[in-house]
């Protein structure tokens, strides 16, 4: 016997005073109706109901449940109703997550811009290189860079991500400029390990016209993309670093391009989400505002991904 549904049907026929008319708001037959009231008194072993054919009337114990049972599922109503309705209010909690290297260049110039819309959202933000599952960690909204987070999930590409093979002056003055990729096996060069496997990330380089990756020797390896920067910045070596992390280094000529010609752009910044059907209209409207971001003047992409000028 479903409880939660006899017990709604039984309170409906009180309320309303009739079978007929409770099964009508129900959208059930009043046969229906009937059946599910007779349930409950048999399962209770006691009569909720004198029936007859001009009225119905409480019994003792029909009186005493409806007493009991009506506000509690009143409560259950109120309840599920304010949780249908923040799906289209514009408050609540989103919560979204990204490596740390885009939380202060991506995640919170978009965060604050669209609470600056909507000051009653508020948000959680994640800082993770491992890819989050964003179901089991109940992330509303993720962000990577690389390549599309795969099969399973909605994902937008926000924009392309140049890789930039830079190095810090003082380095160039000391050991010279490479003027090809071959080259780069004669200098000290950084890299970059995977968090989550460990593995060296190969460079990737734009040779007469096709993707080329290249296994660079690095001098120093790092599974964090803050450490590497400061390692070029340092002088450490010749690095090749995603655009968007050094767009105000590349500015001011604290860093300097070398190879600008075989400098790729294969990967990309993405926002993906794991469905769209019964999402809160604010996650929607978070959506919605970081594509139209992305799809504004070049100066607002350039801003978003970081793109040197």
């Amino acid at each position: 016997m479903d409880k939660a549904r006899v017990l709604t049907l039984f309170i409906g026929v009180v309320r309303a005073g009739s079978f007929r008319r409770a099964a009508v708001e129900a959208g059930v037959t009043p046969q229906a109706v009937s059946k599910a009231v007779r349930t409950l008194e048999s399962d209770l072993g006691v009569r909720l109901l004198h029936r007859t054919t001009r009225k119905l009337s409480l019994t003792t114990e029909g009186a005493r449940l409806f007493e009991l049972a009506a506000p509690g599922m009143r409560q259950l109503d109120e309840a599920l109703e304010q949780i249908r309705s923040s799906r289209s209010e514009d408050d609540g909690m989103i919560r979204l997550t990204a490596p740390p290297s885009l939380g202060s260049r991506v995640l919170v110039p978009l965060v604050h811009g669209f609470r600056t819309q909507y000051p009653g959202i508020v948000f959680d933000v994640v800082l993770s290189d491992l890819f989050t599952d964003l179901v089991e960690a109940r992330i509303d909204v993720g962000f990577r860079v690389g390549t599309s987070p795969g099969q399973n999930l909605v994902a937008r590409r926000l924009c392309d991500v140049p890789m930039v093979i830079c190095a810090a002056p003082d380095y160039l003055a000391r050991h010279g400029e490479p003027t090809t990729p071959d080259d780069l096996l004669r200098h000290q060069c950084t890299g970059f390990r995977r968090p989550s496997t460990g593995r060296m990330v190969p460079w990737e380089l734009q040779i007469d016209g096709n993707l080329v990756y290249q296994e660079v020797p690095a001098v120093a390896s790092f599974n964090d993309l803050e450490a590497e920067v400061e390692a070029v910045r340092a002088g450490m070596g010749i690095g090749q670093l995603a655009a968007y992390m050094i767009h105000g280094d590349l500015v001011s000529g604290r860093l300097k391009p070398v190879l600008t010609d075989y400098s790729a752009s294969n990967i990309g910044l993405y926002m993906y989400f794991p469905h769209r059907t019964q999402m809160p209209t604010r996650v929607r409207r978070f959506i919605d505002f970081v594509v139209e971001a992305s799809r504004g003047a070049e100066q607002s992409l350039s801003r978003l991904a970081g793109l040197a000028s």
